[in-house]
């Protein structure tokens, strides 16, 4: 199972992240700020007190994602990315 190893909180609530197998990206979290759950983590200082914990990633009051969500994000992410990029490759 992946693990998250670093989790580095970076302006406008993402967060860069270093998994075991070497997935590296950024996650945003801001899709997930509306949910209840989640609604403590909109105050910047709290954001700020993210760790790795149980695989993935969490906050003092529990607030957690696992790795499996942080890498699908990374990566569909990454991939709407590259396909901006490879649009730009072709038009010029």
């Amino acid at each position: 199972m992946d693990k998250v190893i670093k989790a580095v909180p970076l302006e406008d609530y993402r967060i860069d992240i270093l998994t075991s197998s070497g997935v590296a990206g950024v996650f945003d979290v801001k899709p997930y700020l509306q949910g209840r759950v989640f609604q403590e983590l909109r105050d910047e200082a709290y954001f700020r007190q993210v760790r790795p914990a149980h695989h993935g990633i969490a906050w003092p009051h529990e607030q957690d994602f696992s790795a499996d969500t942080i890498i699908h994000d990374i990566r569909q992410a990454q991939g709407k990315a590259g396909g901006i990029a490879e649009s730009a490759r072709q038009e010029i």
